[in-house]
């Protein structure tokens, strides 16, 4: 009696482990499935975009545009990548930068902008582009803003396997106006591998 007792028992604790290790492995499984997302988002910059040493590490990368006569301020474009699930939502961040970009009359920049949803060689691409005066904050956190009359922004949201990246390229008007075709080519050749 107490062999079948404790051959019962025995096979009561097996069973038992055996059933938590078989679900804490799919568990795990599914986890690192979505943790291990591999890849990077890739793409061709035109070729009279400068490289600049990326100034922070939230930055995946940074170009200056070269201004057109006329123009005070070159044109900025900035790759940004919080992490997988970080940075918040398109429709959030669409939001947030035409909060950047007051309009002269004191109208809605959401009323005026140019909002799309594209697909771009498999990823979905939300994109902006409004003018006016550029006014966000020239660093996180500082409390000094820009106050940029007749500039542009045109920025986009990529949704990949590895999480959003957010691409922000803003500078004087006629400027930006020079780099739509560049700008068009760039987001065409925007892959995750």
């Amino acid at each position: 009696m107490r062999t079948m007792r404790k051959t019962g028992f025995a096979l009561i604790v097996l069973t038992f482990c055996l059933g938590a290790c078989a679900s804490k492995g799919t568990a795990t499984s599914q986890t690192l499935n979505n943790q291990n997302a591999t890849g990077n988002l890739t793409f061709t910059a035109p070729s009279d975009w400068v490289s600049e040493k990326t100034t922070s590490s939230m930055r995946v990368a940074q170009f200056k545009l070269p201004r057109v006569a006329g123009d005070e301020d070159d044109g900025s474009l900035v790759i940004y990548y919080f992490g997988q699930g970080q940075g918040g939502t398109a429709a959030a961040n669409i939001d947030r930068w035409l909060n950047q970009m007051q309009q002269p009359d004191g109208g809605s920049a959401k009323d005026r902008a140019k909002q799309n949803t594209q697909t771009i060689n498999g990823l979905k691409v939300a994109t902006v582009d409004i003018s006016g005066t550029y006014t966000a904050e020239m660093a996180p956190g500082s409390g000094t803003f820009n106050n940029k009359p007749n500039f542009r922004m045109r920025a986009a949201v990529v949704e990949t396997p590895k999480g959003s990246y957010f691409i922000k390229l803003v500078g004087p008007e006629k400027t930006i106006n020079n780099q739509d075709q560049p700008f068009a080519t760039f987001l065409k050749s925007l892959e995750f591998k």
